[in-house]
């Protein structure tokens, strides 16, 4: 009798799509957290795999700072007509104009954690009892304590120390009202892994993550994109270089490497000799030591 073996890629898309039936099987009004970056993208694809022939059965949500980069936005437009999905989007611009949230000042402000407020209120506001996100637990330290399905208190809050055990791939998605879960259909992937999935399944990414000429200033062991948005102080000078992101957040606050990496192909071999993690270059992530949980905790993604 022949042995059938999986592909670990198989492995792992299987295990992500059994993850995304479950919320459609226990969830009455569950959305996929879109951002344009890499892994939401992903997430969305095996949600297609997941339900085809039919369209995606939930929404996705785009918590918009107004600081993104402006091929983020064409991308997530392009994705969403192609898909005939509903897009929901919370804006951080509007909770800043209700006085919902007050915007940082200074040179090294950003929107990163104002998205919080604004992400709980649309989550209120839209009824969803689950996010889906795009989170791995090789990203940071903090991912890495989290479940496939994270609970969430009603205020939105995540305690790490109050994990349901998930013994036998046994999801419990119960909940009491006002409560709600967030589940990482990704969780056992790393960046590797999301790069070679691209690659074998051809999926359209945005052209940031593609070696391009762009300008940039040096800053915090990063080169960060020039933008309206950006503070550039006098002894910061604007350069031109061939850059690319290995994770998208807002234009301010996203470094990116010098490359040449411009296929796909290239970028698999550029991060197989990486020895820093992909969200080294982000600078919201450098506040503290534990930026990234204290996040979390307040109901970041």
């Amino acid at each position: 009798m022949s042995k059938y073996y999986l592909n670990y890629l198989d492995e792992l898309e299987s295990e992500a799509i059994y993850v995304l039936r479950e919320v459609w099987a226990q969830f009455q009004n569950p959305v996929i957290l879109f951002s344009g970056g890499k892994d939401s993208i992903v997430v969305t694809h095996l949600a297609k795999k997941a339900f085809h022939p039919c369209k995606i059965p939930f929404a996705l949500m785009h918590v918009d700072t107004g600081h993104n980069f402006p091929e983020t936005i064409a991308f997530r437009d392009k994705l969403i007509d192609s898909l005939g999905t509903r897009l929901i989007v919370g804006s951080v611009q509007e909770s800043i104009d209700k006085g919902r949230v007050a915007e940082e000042r200074g040179k090294n402000a950003t929107r990163n954690a104002l998205q919080i407020t604004t992400l709980l209120d649309a989550i209120e506001e839209h009824k969803v009892d689950c996010a889906v996100g795009g989170g791995r637990r090789d990203e940071e330290k903090a991912r890495a304590k989290e479940r496939f399905f994270s609970h969430r208190d009603d205020f939105g809050q995540w305690d790490p120390k109050n994990q349901r055990p998930e013994l036998w791939n046994l999801f419990n998605g119960k909940y009491f009202e006002g409560e709600h879960f967030r589940v990482f259909p990704i969780s056992n992937w790393t960046e590797m892994d999301v790069w070679n999935y691209i690659l074998r399944e051809e999926i359209d990414i945005p052209s940031l993550y593609f070696a391009h000429e762009r300008e940039v200033i040096w800053r915090k062991n990063s080169w960060i994109p020039n933008s309206e948005h950006l503070i550039i102080e006098a002894h910061e000078e604007v350069v031109t270089r061939k850059i690319r992101f290995r994770t998208l957040g807002d234009i301010t606050i996203t470094g990116g490497i010098e490359s040449e990496a411009d296929t796909l192909s290239k970028i698999v071999d550029e991060v197989s000799a990486m020895r820093q993690t992909e969200r080294g270059n982000r600078t919201d992530d450098k506040r503290s030591e534990t930026a990234m949980e204290d996040r979390k905790k307040q109901g970041y993604f």
